[in-house]
């Protein structure tokens, strides 16, 4: 085979795969919010999303009639930046408290105190990009809130916004954790990299996740 076509081969290969795993979040972009990620497997949430998902064999959907949610953090810590802002960062954690609030309550009681028959809820965004639009993977860092670097040609490009969660819950009696999830979402698309990001953009993905734990089976 022609070295030209070998090279054309090995990249339609390796965007190939690499459009496949963009779907879920990479070992690479594990955070360390969470304590254990080596029994996550790929599953499906309720809207058809795919995640990464660790259920322990001792969870009894029916021993919890409560639920406690922690308010959800960065981690780890972000540094706000130009496109970025500290009010949008605070806007996205309050509103995914309340989301979580609004559909658990639909579900079960929602406590201000956890007690021996709750769940406790501990969630963090890990990661927001903006990476620009056709860039390569290798260009894009999706972790502790790294805005890839776009060259002067494609600052003009759509840039396209992804958010990564870790999510786990906890029994509140004895702190074993119960359920473990990593996810990814999409946003909106920025127009450059100068438009700034807001809670709107990515509100449609904070509404979702919500309503996936909600809805959420074993």
């Amino acid at each position: 085979m022609h070295r030209s076509a070998r090279i054309a081969l090995a990249l339609s290969i390796s965007l190939l795969f690499a459009g496949c795993a963009s779907q879920t979040t990479q070992p690479s972009q594990y955070s360390g919010f969470l304590a254990d990620y080596s029994q996550l497997q790929p599953a499906t949430s309720a809207s058809g999303a795919p995640v990464l998902r660790w259920v322990s064999p001792d969870y009894n959907a029916s021993r919890y009639s409560s639920v406690y949610i922690e308010k959800p953090v960065f981690y780890p810590a972000p540094k706000p930046n130009e496109q970025v802002s500290q009010a949008t960062l605070d806007q996205i954690t309050d509103y995914l408290q309340q989301a979580m609030k609004r559909e658990l309550s639909q579900r079960m009681q929602v406590v201000d105190t956890p007690n021996t028959d709750s769940l406790v809820l501990r969630s963090a965004i890990t990661g927001v990009d903006t990476s620009a639009e056709g860039m390569h993977v290798y260009e894009v860092i999706p972790i502790a809130l790294v805005v890839a670097a776009a060259s002067t040609a494609a600052g003009t490009r759509d840039r396209d916004t992804n958010i990564y969660i870790e999510l786990e819950a906890l029994d509140a009696g004895n702190s074993q954790p119960l359920l473990r999830t990593v996810r990814k979402g999409h946003g909106l698309q920025l127009e450059n990299s100068s438009t700034q990001l807001t809670l709107k953009d990515i509100q449609p993905v904070l509404d979702t996740w919500a309503k996936d734990a909600r809805s959420f089976k074993p």
